[in-house]
């Protein structure tokens, strides 16, 4: 497979990459055919997405478009990150090859799934803002929750 220079620097050096504590959205989604997940963390304040972290599991492809998605809503607004498509993310990343385009897919619902939960985090119902309520089950949306009450 012929990956670009941005995206095997984006794997080599992914930024943004870690845990964030202080995160007030946060989306993990996951795709059952090639076992890649990704979690996405913000920081959001006023309406602006001040820090963006991940953590992905899986292939260089899915770190790659993890990172440049980071990358692409860092310092952006919530309403700006929404706008966010995995073929941005693609042309970021100067292409992706063809088996691999389900990564960037996997990043751009990342992203939603992250704003899907700020949303609930305010009691606002996120499906018209967001287009999805993270309830459906075809989009394999697991929004994190669970994991701070185990404690």
């Amino acid at each position: 497979m012929n990956y670009s220079k941005k995206v095997m620097d984006h794997f080599a050096h992914p930024r943004n990459v870690g845990e964030m504590e202080d995160a007030n959205a946060v989306g993990m989604v996951g795709n059952q055919k090639c076992g890649d997940i990704m979690k996405m963390m913000m920081k959001i304040e006023n309406d602006v997405i001040v820090d963006c972290k991940f953590q992905t599991f899986g292939c260089g492809a899915a770190v790659a478009t993890s990172s440049m998605a980071t990358e692409l809503v860092k310092g952006k607004t919530v309403q700006e990150a929404l706008q966010l498509t995995n073929k941005a993310v693609m042309e970021a990343l100067d292409g992706l090859p063809a088996v691999k385009v389900h990564c960037s897919v996997l990043a751009e619902e990342a992203i939603r799934a992250a704003l899907v939960d700020y949303y609930k985090r305010q009691g606002i119902d996120p499906e018209p803002i967001v287009g999805c309520s993270g309830e459906c089950t075809d989009c394999h949306h697991d929004h994190g929750h669970g994991e701070e009450e185990e404690e």
